[in-house]
């Protein structure tokens, strides 16, 4: 089974669930000093934010990203950068019908194949 990391001079690590209490990431290799956009990642969130059409969930996220540690005043310290967003309207009670049906545009099957 593969991990959720990858990468060996610059590693990405993965983790959280649609339907818990947060996703996130930690990028760990990034020298000190790199300009960080936070602006611009939130910026690139918003284009995937749910509820913007009919034809996807019309569940309330604002996707707002938080980077919790690994910069300082809008640069990386060299340290890794772990980065989190919230998940604000997370309803697994809601999918309860349909648990063994793969959905398409959905990660079900390649989780599947991966995880078991």
């Amino acid at each position: 089974m593969a991990g959720n990391s990858f990468g060996q001079l610059f590693r990405i690590s993965t983790f959280g669930e649609s339907h818990g209490v947060a996703i996130g990431v930690i990028l760990d290799g990034c020298p000190a000093q790199l300009p960080i956009d936070l602006e611009f990642i939130q910026s690139e969130l918003d284009k995937r934010r749910p509820g913007q059409s009919k034809i996807t969930t019309q569940r309330k996220e604002s996707d707002t990203v938080q980077i919790l540690s690994g910069t300082f005043e809008g640069k990386s310290t060299g340290t890794p950068i772990m980065m989190l967003i919230p998940n604000e309207d997370q309803r697994s009670k809601d999918y309860s019908h349909n648990t063994d049906v793969y959905r398409p545009s959905h990660a079900d099957y390649t989780y599947d194949a991966k995880y078991g």
